[in-house]
């Protein structure tokens, strides 16, 4: 393996040892230039449909379909359009206010899939969310949310009506709170916030925000700013009786938690009879710096006769329990560290239907009884098991091994492979459990392959063991829908290259059809082709990457490329990012890159470069003309990326930190992410800062801003709550100091993503200055080239 960091030598690291890098890596991907025969060829392909180039007004008017239900008989899909544009109201300076809620204005409409025919279910564009079918399709309940409250609405399918239930109470909607029926679809379930909240909440946040006295000890078991997004978690759970609009608080006070219920939740949900509801709950108990512990989990069923107290079904823990009830809600099923348990209502204590499976090997005769211990206390290469779901009939359970599919027998425990996983699970198919069919004889599953655009819907049969692809192609699939029947499926489809449309399809998926239209003034628009390409890196390890093509494409011609940078890619689609800068006449790359824990900052040379050098070698891409941007941990990279490579002519941070130390202190609305994010998360470090001090700083790019030649943007929200803008600014201040060309831009309104993330406004000079800083950085650097 290729070693370019190590935290007490990175200053050590010299020119000839990147150029000898740059030439090993050159090596190597013309190497994957010859034996990768389509890339190669893609290289002659025509430029694809024709058309202006994209420019930020089609940006800004992207409209987007999301499914928000749909009908149990398949037939009636309620559907948001929301538009680009109406994304640029957040107040992002009230992140961290748990009174605030973040506009998003959408179109409401009723699709018919039958007919294929829409209607809107409410006039222009409203905030709606908790949309719920009842049970017997005939009415659609929502929320509405005004500037203080939000309101209860009901639907009618039949006429077509909406009906708004004013709550017989004093108490406001909670934002967060569920949607859910009564099996009568008599009354609905929601939650309310106590008396007086909205005023509590919105103090505390302002006492954090604005002062003018704030004070923060290390007694109290949370972070101020822990305790005060907490505040968002209070709900009283309470029933609307639809006929008159009363309700009846349920519960007192109560911090429900998601991922629970047959489906995996609001975590509350109503028995089938109607007589008692389930629920879930999650308290918080202290600030912790890992993802395990801090809040206690526990199970609950309440009896909705008067004066009946909740029966504690699993007892507040810090291992969280998700119950996944059968349908008769008699049992329910939860995973515990690699196992299966089974919690039989009526009975004391759960059944360990996996324990079995998971013991031991038996040691070999003869073995020492210090490797029999041994033996005995590897648990990593024991098997483990987790849920996916219940057999229709309830006798059987579905759980996933790290080797297949199994079927869980319930009564007798006895289980069974009935879906091998290929052996090698570089190749391994990503595969995702959608629905058993109605009879519980074949299960439906989406599936990608690993090395094409190979994706979409196959149907497998448990008993035959045979699978049927209902789609496999090059289409970009989402929000799969099966119908209680098994007889109709709705979608969201996208040929990779346009935003989505909403489509249906019978079982077989081969009468497809669209429903939607919705962007059809991109008519006239030629969106960028996408390629899937592969190299690479210099540790010779294969990776994919997505290549946007440049408006008027000419094959034999060579042209500026630009390059996002972050973890790793593998699906097209419309990106607003990409298509912009392809509409500048570039070919804009997704690379993706390997990471060892500890020495991160390898990944992006080592990739990312050597997929630059295959598009070289390909004869597509002018060496002279190389630009790098990345976005959030995308800008933390590009910015270390430039302190150990001068090969490009300009690059642009947009919100990324340049300081690992500092950082650790930053974003103090989101907690102890970024501590986290550091030792066991996306910064991946590995280590304290006590522990590894020397790691933190050969990872900021602050300490190497000496290095930095190339010219560099840098891009800033003002309101950013998860990397400050105080964060960038030292990198400015630094290369100023250096002399080095760097510009700083910030918008006082805008957050995380900078003008993307702020007002129209903000949007158009963000781009215009990406524009300008990639062109004239090509064109002076094209021009010292032809000097030189």
């Amino acid at each position: 393996m290729v070693r370019l960091l190590r935290p007490v030598f990175v200053r050590s690291i010299c020119a000839s040892r990147i150029a000898s890098l740059v030439v090993v890596a050159a090596v190597v991907a013309a190497v994957v230039a010859a034996v990768i025969a389509p890339n190669a060829a893609s290289a002659q392909q025509p430029a694809g449909p024709s058309g202006r180039a994209m420019n930020m007004d089609d940006a800004l008017n992207i409209r987007t379909p999301q499914i928000q239900d749909v009908s149990d008989d398949g037939r009636w899909i309620a559907l948001t359009i929301r538009v680009r544009r109406d994304a640029l109201v957040v107040d992002n300076a009230r992140y961290g206010d748990p009174t605030y809620v973040s506009p998003a204005l959408a179109e409401f409409q009723l699709l018919d899939a039958t007919t294929g025919k829409a209607a809107a279910i409410l006039p222009g564009k409203s905030q709606v969310r908790g949309t719920a079918f009842s049970k017997d399709d005939k009415s659609l309940a929502f929320f509405v949310q005004g500037a203080d409250n939000a309101t209860l609405n009901v639907y009618d399918v039949a006429t077509a009506k909406v009906r708004a239930i004013p709550l017989k109470t004093g108490k406001q909607v909670a934002s967060n709170s569920p949607l859910v029926w009564s099996p009568d679809g008599k009354s609905l379930l929601v939650t309310l916030r106590p008396d007086g909240w909205a005023a509590a909440a919105r103090a505390a946040f302002l006492n954090l925000d604005a002062g003018p006295i704030t004070v923060q000890d290390s007694k109290d078991p949370f972070l101020s700013w822990d305790r005060v997004r907490n505040m968002s978690d209070q709900q009283i759970p309470a029933i609307v009786n639809l006929a008159d609009g009363s309700v009846r608080e349920v519960l007192g006070v109560t911090q429900l938690a998601g991922g629970g219920g047959r489906g995996g939740g609001a975590g509350v949900e109503f028995t089938p009879d109607g007589s008692s509801i389930v629920y879930s709950t999650s308290v918080p108990k202290t600030t912790t710096y890992d993802n395990a512990g801090g809040s206690d989990f526990a199970l609950y069923k309440l009896a909705l006769a008067a004066g009946a107290k909740p029966d504690t079904l699993v007892k507040p823990t810090e291992r969280r329990v998700a119950a996944r009830w059968n349908k008769a809600m008699t049992a329910y099923t939860y995973d515990d560290r690699g196992n299966i348990m089974l919690k039989t209502l009526g009975q004391d204590s759960a059944l360990n239907l996996t324990a079995k499976y998971r013991r031991p090997a038996a040691s070999p005769t003869g073995a020492t009884p210090a490797a029999t211990a041994a033996a005995r206390a590897d648990t990593a290469n024991r098997p483990t098991y987790t849920m996916v779901d219940w057999r229709p009939d309830g006798g059987a359970l579905l759980v996933s091994g790290r080797d297949g599919w199994y079927t869980l027998d319930v009564k007798s425990d006895s289980l069974q492979m009935v879906y091998p996983f290929e052996a090698d699970t570089a190749l391994r198919p990503t595969r995702a459990f959608l629905a058993f069919s109605e009879d519980g004889r074949s299960v439906y599953l989406t599936r990608s392959a690993r090395d094409t655009w190979a994706r979409g819907l196959e149907k497998y049969d448990l008993t035959t063991r045979q699978a049927t692809p209902l789609a496999q192609d090059a289409n970009l699939y989402s929000a799969w829908r099966l119908s209680k029947d098994g007889k109709r499926f709705t979608f969201e489809r996208s040929d990779g290259e346009h935003p989505p449309e909403v489509y249906t399809a019978g079982a077989d998926l081969k009468d497809a059809r669209a429903l939607t239209q919705v962007n059809p003034q991109l008519a006239g628009v030629a969106l960028a082709r996408t390629e899937l390409i592969h190299y690479m890196d210099a540790d010779g390890k294969k990776l994919n990457g997505v290549l946007y093509y440049p408006h008027n494409y000419q094959a034999g011609k060579k042209y500026p490329l630009v390059m996002e940078i972050y973890e790793n890619y593998f699906d097209n689609g419309y990106l607003e990012q990409m298509d912009l800068l392809a509409a500048q006449g570039y070919f804009v790359l997704h690379p993706s890159v390997s990471f060892e824990t500890g020495y991160p900052g390898e990944a992006w040379e080592k990739g990312a470069l050597s997929a630059i050098n295959t598009l070289i070698e390909r004869g597509i891409v002018d060496e002279k003309k190389l630009g790098v941007f990345g976005t959030s941990y995308g800008g933390y990279a590009t910015n270390l990326l430039i302190t150990q490579t001068n090969r490009f002519a300009a690059a642009v941070n947009i919100s990324g930190k340049v300081d690992m130390i500092s950082f650790l202190g930053d974003s103090p609305k989101i907690g102890t992410r970024n501590y986290n994010a550091a030792e066991r998360g996306q910064d991946r470090i590995g280590a304290t800062l006590w522990e590894a001090p020397m790691k933190y700083i050969a990872h900021s790019a602050i300490m190497y801003a000496d290095r930095i030649h190339t010219p560099l943007l840098m891009l800033t929200g003002k309101q950013d709550y998860n990397v400050p803008d105080t964060n960038e600014r030292e990198m400015y201040y630094a290369l100023r100091r250096l002399g080095r060309e760097a510009v700083w831009v910030q918008y006082a309104g805008a957050g995380h993503g900078a003008g993307r993330n702020g007002s129209e406004a903000d949007f158009r000079d963000h781009w215009s200055r990406m524009f300008s800083w990639f062109n004239d950085h090509f064109e002076k650097k094209a021009t010292k080239g032809a000097t030189q």
